[in-house]
C-alpha cells in the first residue's frame, strides 16, 4: 500500500469548507488510524532545546481533521521498546527550577509510551523518517493501540481544541503551530513536554498534580527556545489590537447580566481568520459580529490547555469567512451573559471574576464607556467619571467613562452609604454597605492586577465567622477614607500623578482586595472597626499587619498595576512587590520606622518556615519564577515570596541608593514605563542609575544575581577587633557567610560608632570566603555592629 505523504494532507479549514464547530467536533472525537501503524527504529524528533528519541516501538497516527494529521501515540510496550526525552535548560534559574522537583538539573528520561498532539510539522517529519527507513506496517498492531489510546487521545485533543482549531484555520500556519506530548516516564511518571512557538516561553516541561481535589500544573522548566533567545526569530506578537471599549450592560433583579461588548480591532498579523479572546467562565457569548456581519463563535473547555496558561478565564474564538486585512480596523460587538454577580446576604453583592465580565485579549491600554441599567434599589460604582445618572421607572441608567485609556475596567454595586474626601485635586469616594455580609469566614488576600490577577490567598489568616448582621458605622467609613485619601495623596506627590484622580472604594465580601483603575475593591472585613474585630484576629499579628496595609496596598496599585504593568509572569513580582512596599513607605511615614522594622522582621520569619519536605519557603524558587512558585508542599510560597521577599529586596535596595536616590527612581520607573512594559532588568539599571557616586562602581549584578535570580537567606557573623591609639585607630574584621550557595554575593553595612561623632559606616561584599576589612578613624570606637539598620535579609549569629 502506497503511504501518503502527511504533508499533502496539511490544508486548512478554508480549503476544506469547513466550520470550526465541524473541527472541534472531530477534536473531541479523534481516533487513531490502525492502517497507519509502523514499526519504528532510531526516529527523532527535535524541536530546537527539546529532544525526542524513539528508540524501538510501534508509532500509530490519528485520522485527519479537516485534512489535517494532528496527533500520534508511541508505544514502547515491546520487548526492547524504548524512547527518550533530552532536555537542558539554558540558564542557571532554570536548572535550578528543574532541580528542584527532579534532584537533576537537566532532563533525561527514558520512557515507554507517549501521545502527541501538533499542529506544527511534527507528522511530517515523523513520516520522512519512516518513508526512509523500513516502512514497517502493522494494522494488527494498530487496531489494539488504536482501542487502548482513542479514549486517551479524545479527552487530551478536547483539552487543546480551541488552540488547535485556530491553528488550523489558516492554512501553511505550521510555522507558529503547537507541538504536545503526554509522557509516561520510568522515573518520573506521567508528565507534559509543550514546544509553542506562539508563547513568550516556547519549552515548557511540567507535572499535573492535584491538590484538595483540584488540578495544579507544577511547571519544572520553562524558557525561550534557541531561536528566540538567539535573535533568529522574533517573539510572537498579538495577532490583534484592541481599543475603544463601549459596554452596555443590563442587571435584572436576580442580578443576572445581559451585555453588549463593541470595540475596535486591528488586525497585526497576515491571513488571520480567527481571534482569540477570554472571558469569565460564569459568561456565556451568545452572538457577535464584525463590521456587522455575523460570524462563527467556537467556546469550548480547553482544559489541559487552560492548566499550562494558569488562566482561570476560559478562551473563545471569533471565525470569519475571509482572513483580516492587517492594518484595518473593524468595529467589533459581542454579546454574552452570565451570573457574574452574586447575593452574599445582608444586602451586599459580589462581583466575581471582575477581570473577566467582559471579552478581552489582555490588558492593552483603552478607553472605556460603560452604560449600566440595573435595579433603582441599589448604587453602582465603576472605573471612571460618571457621565450620566438618571431613573426610569424601576431601573436605574449609569454611565461612566474612562476619559482616559486605561488597562481593565470594573464596577461594583450594592445598597451603599458613601464619604467622600478631598485632597487637593484628589478626590476620594468611599462606599460601605449599611451592613456586612456572612462571608467572613474567608481568608484575606491581596490581590495583584496584570499580567494576569487569579485568585490570591493568605491561608495562614483566618478570619473568623462574624455573627451577623452587623452594622458599619458611618465614622469608620469615613475614617477609612481619610486614610485612603491620605495614602493617595502621598504617593502622588511621590510618583507622579495616577491615571485618574477619583478614586473610588467599594466592599466585596469576605476578606480579600482588589485595586482597578479608579476603583477599590476593598473586603468587609476591612470596614469593620478595629475593635470590632474577633479578638483572635486582634491578637494574630500577621491578620493585623495585612488589614494595616491593605488600603494603602491597594491605593498603590493605581501606580504599581495600572499606570505601570509588566509583559509576563517573570516580572509580575515588581507590581506587588512595588505596591507592597509603597504601603510600607506610608506605614512608614505614619507609624514610625518601628512599624517597617516590625513588617520586614515578619517577612523574615515567614520566608525561614519550613514547608512540609523540610526546605525553607524561600529556598522553593527565585522571585522570578512567579506562579510556578505555587508548589503542593508550600501552596503559599508565592505569595510569600512575590510579597514578603519582593518587600525585602526593595528595602535592601533602598538602603544602598539612600532615601532620595530611591524616590527618584520610583518616579522615574512611574515616568518611564507607563508605555512599555516594565522588567526586572530596568529595574535594575535604574537602580544603577540612581546609586550613590561612590558606590556605581560595582553595579548591581551581584545583588540581582543572588537576591533577585537566586534564593538563600546568608547567616552572618561579624568578628572584629580595635587598635590603635588617639588619631590613627584601626578597626580590622571579616564578616562570614553560611547557608547559601558558594556564588551567593551581598554588601552588608558595618557601622563603627563613637562616643560623640556620628557612625562610620562601610558596605563589605560577602562570599565564601570571609570578607576582610580594615578601616582607620580618628577616635575611640565604642561598639562595631553589622547591619544595625535591619537594611539586609539575614540571619545573624
Amino acid at each position: 500500500m502506497k503511504v501518503v505523504p502527511l504533508a499533502l494532507t496539511l490544508l486548512g479549514l478554508a480549503a476544506w469548507g469547513q466550520t470550526a464547530a465541524e473541527a472541534g467536533r472531530q477534536l473531541r472525537e479523534l481516533t487513531l488510524d490502525p492502517q497507519q501503524c509502523y514499526r519504528v527504529r532510531e526516529l527523532s524528533l527535535p524541536h530546537e532545546d527539546l529532544k525526542l528519541y524513539f528508540t524501538e516501538g510501534y508509532l500509530i497516527f490519528s485520522r485527519p481533521v479537516a485534512g489535517r494529521v494532528v496527533a500520534a501515540v508511541f508505544s514502547g510496550e515491546i520487548e526492547g521498546g524504548d524512547a527518550e526525552v533530552l532536555l537542558m535548560p539554558p540558564d542557571r534559574g532554570e536548572r535550578m527550577s528543574l532541580a528542584s522537583f527532579l534532584n537533576t538539573p537537566n532532563l533525561n528520561e527514558h520512557f515507554n509510551s507517549a501521545l502527541l498532539l501538533f499542529t506544527d510539522d511534527s507528522g511530517d517529519e515523523l513520516l520522512r523518517q519512516i518513508e526512509a527507513g523500513s516502512r514497517e506496517k502493522s494494522e494488527q498492531h494498530g487496531q489494539l493501540l488504536a482501542g487502548a489510546w482513542n479514549p486517551v487521545l479524545q479527552n487530551l485533543a478536547g483539552s487543546f481544541q480551541v488552540r488547535m482549531v485556530r491553528d488550523l484555520l489558516v492554512a501553511g500556519a505550521r510555522r507558529d503551530g503547537v507541538f504536545f506530548a503526554a509522557v509516561k516516564g520510568r522515573r518520573y511518571g506521567n508528565f507534559d513536554l509543550v514546544y509553542d512557538p506562539a508563547s513568550p516561553e516556547q519549552i515548557t516541561a511540567g507535572q499535573v498534580v492535584y491538590r484538595q481535589d483540584h488540578a495544579y500544573f507544577d511547571v519544572w522548566t520553562s524558557f525561550k527556545s534557541r531561536a528566540f533567545r538567539m535573535g533568529q526569530r522574533a517573539p510572537a506578537e498579538q495577532p490583534a489590537q484592541l481599543a475603544d471599549f463601549r459596554i452596555d450592560a443590563t442587571i435584572g433583579p436576580d442580578l443576572g447580566m445581559e451585555a453588549v461588548t463593541r470595540f475596535k480591532l486591528t488586525a497585526r498579523a497576515a491571513g488571520l481568520r480567527a481571534v482569540l479572546l477570554q472571558i469569565s467562565r460564569k459568561m456565556a457569548v451568545t452572538a457577535a459580529s464584525i463590521d456587522g456581519d455575523k460570524v462563527e463563535i467556537f467556546e469550548r473547555e480547553s482544559v489541559r490547555d487552560d492548566l499550562l496558561r494558569h488562566d482561570q478565564n476560559h478562551t473563545f474564538l471569533l471565525v470569519t469567512a475571509r482572513s483580516f486585512e492587517p492594518g484595518r480596523q473593524y468595529e467589533v460587538e459581542i454579546r454574552h451573559q452570565g451570573a457574574v454577580i452574586a447575593d452574599a446576604g445582608n444586602g451586599v453583592y459580589f462581583v466575581g471574576d471582575q477581570g473577566g465580565w467582559y471579552p478581552r485579549i489582555g490588558f492593552e491600554l483603552t478607553t472605556f464607556d460603560m452604560l449600566f441599567r440595573y435595579p433603582k434599589s441599589l448604587n453602582l460604582v465603576a472605573t471612571g467619571e460618571v457621565a450620566e445618572d438618571r431613573t426610569e421607572a424601576d431601573t436605574r441608567v449609569t454611565r461612566v467613562r474612562s476619559g482616559v485609556r486605561i488597562r481593565m475596567a470594573g464596577f461594583n454595586l450594592g445598597r451603599f452609604d458613601n464619604v467622600e474626601v478631598r485632597r487637593g485635586e484628589y478626590t476620594v469616594e468611599l462606599h460601605g454597605s449599611r451592613f456586612l455580609d456572612r462571608a467572613l469566614d474567608r481568608r484575606p488576600e491581596i490581590v495583584v492586577i496584570p499580567p494576569r490577577p487569579p485568585s490570591r490567598r493568605m491561608p495562614q489568616i483566618l478570619a473568623p465567622a462574624i455573627p451577623a448582621p452587623v452594622a458599619v458605622h458611618n465614622s469608620r467609613l469615613r475614617q477609612m477614607a481619610e486614610e485612603i485619601a491620605d495614602a493617595f495623596q502621598f504617593m502622588a506627590e511621590r510618583l507622579g500623578p495616577p491615571p485618574l484622580r477619583r478614586l473610588t472604594g467599594s466592599p466585596i465580601p469576605g476578606s480579600y482586595g482588589q485595586g482597578y483603575p479608579g476603583l477599590l475593591y476593598l473586603p468587609t472585613l476591612y470596614y469593620l472597626d478595629p475593635g470590632d474585630r474577633p479578638a483572635g484576629m486582634r491578637q494574630n499579628p500577621d491578620a493585623t499587619l495585612f488589614l494595616q496595609l491593605l488600603g494603602p496596598h491597594e491605593t498603590a496599585h493605581q501606580w504599581w498595576g495600572n499606570a505601570v504593568s509588566v509583559a509576563g509572569y517573570h516580572d509580575g513580582w515588581l507590581m506587588e512587590a512595588l505596591a507592597n512596599y509603597t504601603a510600607l513607605l506610608y506605614a512608614e511615614k505614619t507609624k514610625g520606622k518601628g512599624f517597617i522594622d516590625a513588617a520586614l522582621d515578619l517577612y523574615r520569619q515567614h520566608l525561614l518556615r519550613k514547608t512540609g519536605d523540610g526546605r525553607t519557603v524561600e529556598s522553593i524558587g527565585p522571585i522570578t519564577a512567579g506562579r510556578r512558585l505555587e508548589i503542593g508542599s508550600a501552596p503559599d510560597a508565592w505569595r510569600i515570596i512575590t510579597y514578603e521577599k519582593g518587600s525585602w529586596i526593595l528595602h535592601m535596595l533602598r538602603h544602598r541608593m539612600g532615601d532620595n536616590g530611591f524616590r527618584q527612581m520610583l518616579a522615574a520607573l512611574v515616568k518611564k514605563y507607563q508605555l512599555e512594559p516594565l522588567t526586572t532588568e530596568a529595574l535594575r539599571q535604574q537602580a544603577e542609575a540612581h546609586l550613590p557616586p561612590e558606590s556605581r562602581n560595582g553595579g548591581l549584578d551581584d545583588f540581582f544575581d543572588s537576591w533577585v535570580h537566586g534564593t538563600g537567606i546568608p547567616m552572618l557573623q561579624l568578628d572584629s577587633s580595635i587598635q590603635g591609639k588617639a588619631g590613627a585607630y584601626q578597626v580590622t574584621g571579616s564578616v562570614r557567610q553560611s547557608g547559601v550557595n558558594a556564588d551567593f554575593s551581598t554588601a552588608v553595612p558595618v557601622e563603627i560608632q563613637f562616643l560623640k561623632a556620628k557612625p562610620v559606616t562601610r558596605w563589605v561584599e560577602t562570599s565564601s570566603e570571609p570578607a576582610r576589612f580594615k578601616i582607620t578613624v580618628r577616635q575611640q570606637p565604642t561598639r562595631v555592629l553589622l547591619d544595625p539598620g535591619n537594611s539586609v535579609l539575614a540571619i545573624r549569629k
